[in-house]
């Protein structure tokens, strides 16, 4: 049950996270343009926090699922405690792969000459030479072609 509960969480993607994907509160606000030229490009990892849900969860499902299954008396009780810190383990595991994913450091230089560093998710391929748009709206900017 775990192993299969790893392997589907493991296919976990966070659609918020794309630069392709709006917000619905990001929508119908004008945004400022501006062109330039990537100047360089760096692979980062983007650490989203850990919030312990992943552990705990993993905890309480390991910890039942042992518990339920495997001996009677004691011997249940030892398996749950030994369920609950795999899926502890297992869960906190799970949640590292989801909270990191890949990121871009985008390096542009603006058509008035500044030099600007953007780091977003790396759902879309930049090379430095490419021509882009910087859109920006508050305290946020993406680079997009």
């Amino acid at each position: 049950m775990i192993a299969a509960i790893a392997s589907l969480s493991a296919c976990a993607v966070n659609p918020q996270s794309s630069n392709s994907v709006y917000r619905s509160g990001q929508t119908q606000n004008e945004q400022t343009v501006r062109m330039g030229v990537v100047e360089s490009v760096r692979e980062v990892i983007i650490d989203g926090g850990k919030s312990g849900v992943g552990t705990v969860a993993g905890a309480a499902v390991g910890g039942i699922a042992a518990g339920s299954t495997i001996g009677g008396g004691n011997g249940s009780a030892v398996a749950g405690i030994l369920g609950a810190v795999a899926g502890g383990l297992i869960g906190n595991k799970l949640e590292d792969n989801v909270a990191h994913r890949k990121g871009l450091e985008i390096t542009v230089r603006l058509d008035n000459g500044e030099l600007k560093a953007i780091t977003q998710d790396a759902d879309e391929p930049f090379r430095a030479g490419d021509r882009v748009r910087l859109l920006s709206s508050g305290r946020t900017t993406r680079v997009t072609h």
